[in-house]
């Protein structure tokens, strides 16, 4: 039979229904422990199966779903992990993903399955899905382990993109960074190891200290680096001639953001900036496809959204700043520079 030339490529409708699979085969390899059973040399499946509680047959047919899609390799003694897999995907990897991939898998993947509901009626699907009011994240990171977990899958996240963006624009001017919201101290380690007249300030709830703390002192900027517990919706915010959000205004309404970017204006010394850290969709809104993915992914979980940088520039000019800057990156993270003149 000769070919219907007149048939559309089905290539990426086919490649689309299976993309969901690629992911399940992950989150449940890392659910289950495979990654972690694998940290100290290669297995074959019937060792493996008795120790995660898995029928082998089954196991072992996941194991070569993970060889294929590239997150394990395999030979005569059996499975082992690759330089990606076991820096992302071992819960014993400072760089570690899991509990960003645990949320994803426990959280993540329901609320997304309720996408439907999120479209029409323009709101997260906590209450849907779990039966849940916010604030939804302290319905879920109920135990400081859980806690714990989900900041070190974001601490891998800012692994990745911190350097990049800490170099989007020259900050050499600068001599305190004021890291609101941050976490785990990615940024504030990233900008002083960049720029050596830079001290930095993590500024985050108190629960995030201890584990910030570690990660900071292991890090050869400690000496740079100070934390201060607080809300920053609420309390004073420390002194710095430039702020940094990582990640937090796609969280917010326009309102918040708006109290929260005019906190910080008032704050600033003339002279001095806000760093924006987010993923920055295209000006026509046709891409890129990570910051469209997690722009519905902020609808689904959160009362945000992401944005352009016209949408920046116009909520960053609406309190005060007088000129704007964006510069996208190669990684999940964009920079939007705010100047206070």
């Amino acid at each position: 039979m000769a070919q219907d030339l007149t048939r559309p490529d089905p290539g990426i409708v086919l490649d689309l229904i299976e993309a969901f699979r690629r992911s399940k085969v992950m989150f449940a390899a890392v659910s289950l422990g495979v990654f972690d059973a694998l940290a100290t040399g290669a297995r074959s499946a019937s060792e493996l199966a008795p120790e995660l509680k898995a029928d082998e047959d089954s196991l072992a047919r996941l194991l070569n779903a993970c060889v294929g899609l590239q997150l394990l390799t395999r030979d005569a003694e059996g499975y082992a992990l690759t330089p990606a897999s076991k820096a992302y995907l071992t819960s014993d990897s400072r760089d570690r993903m899991t509990g960003y991939i645990r949320y994803s898998n426990d959280v993540g993947w329901k609320l997304w399955a309720n996408l439907e509901g999120a479209i029409r009626e323009g709101t997260h699907r906590w209450k849907e899905t779990f039966g849940w009011d916010g604030p939804i994240f302290s319905n879920f990171f109920k135990t400081d382990e859980a806690k714990r977990e989900f900041l070190m899958g974001m601490h891998g996240f800012g692994c990745i993109t911190s350097p990049q963006v800490v170099g989007a624009f020259d900050l050499s001017r600068f001599r305190t960074l004021v890291d609101l919201g941050g976490a785990t101290g990615h940024l504030c380690i990233a900008a002083c190891q960049r720029y050596p007249q830079l001290q930095a300030v993590l500024f985050d709830l108190p629960d995030a200290g201890p584990l910030a703390r570690d990660i900071i002192d292991d890090s050869n900027v400690s000496d740079r680096i100070t934390i201060a517990a607080g809300d920053f919706f609420a309390d004073p915010l420390p002194n710095g001639d430039l702020y940094a959000l990582g990640r937090i205004l796609h969280d917010w309404t326009e309102a918040k953001c708006v109290t929260l970017l005019k906190r910080i204006y008032d704050a600033l010394p003339t002279g001095g900036a806000l760093l924006v850290v987010e993923k920055m969709i295209f000006e026509d809104k046709t891409g890129p496809r990570w910051a469209q993915m997690q722009d519905l992914n902020m609808l689904t979980c959160t009362e945000g959204r992401e944005r352009n940088l016209a949408e920046y520039e116009g909520l960053l000019k609406r309190v005060g700043f007088a000129e704007v800057l964006g510069c996208r990156t190669t990684v999940p993270a964009d920079a939007v520079l705010a100047l206070k003149r």
